[in-house]
């Protein structure tokens, strides 16, 4: 019988597409920044710089948080079959938990990104 998903889970995976889905948006907004970086001869590339580092610290911080979500699948695995349980790593629930926790920084940053690139200047 499958696990019917609750509300919770649903809206916060909504949320995360929503947050995802912003991206062409903010690639469209950064680039002419971007454009303008390059052309000038200004060695400070406040925006370039911005763009790295962003996308770096949430890559690491999405890969620490999908590997403590297999860890804690891990550590409950004795437990789940204990309580005659299906353990999550064999039902697939630690990867789409793992899978969840490495994509929100990303969501988070693509988020205050189009936020950011939108005000009105």
């Amino acid at each position: 019988m499958p696990i019917k998903p609750n509300t919770r889970s649903v809206r916060a995976a909504a949320a995360l597409t929503g947050n995802l889905m912003l991206a062409p948006a903010v690639i469209a907004m950064r680039m002419p920044m971007l454009t303008a970086e390059a052309n000038s001869s200004n060695p400070y590339r406040v925006e370039t710089t911005r763009a790295v580092t962003e996308k770096m610290s949430a890559m690491v911080e999405g890969a620490l948080a999908a590997q403590m979500a297999f860890a804690q699948a891990a550590i409950q695995f004795w437990p789940e079959v204990w309580s005659g349980r299906t353990p999550a790593l064999l039902s697939g629930v630690a990867a789409d938990r793992a899978m969840r926790a490495a994509l929100l920084p990303s969501g988070r940053a693509v988020k205050s990104n189009h936020r950011r690139l939108s005000r009105v200047k």
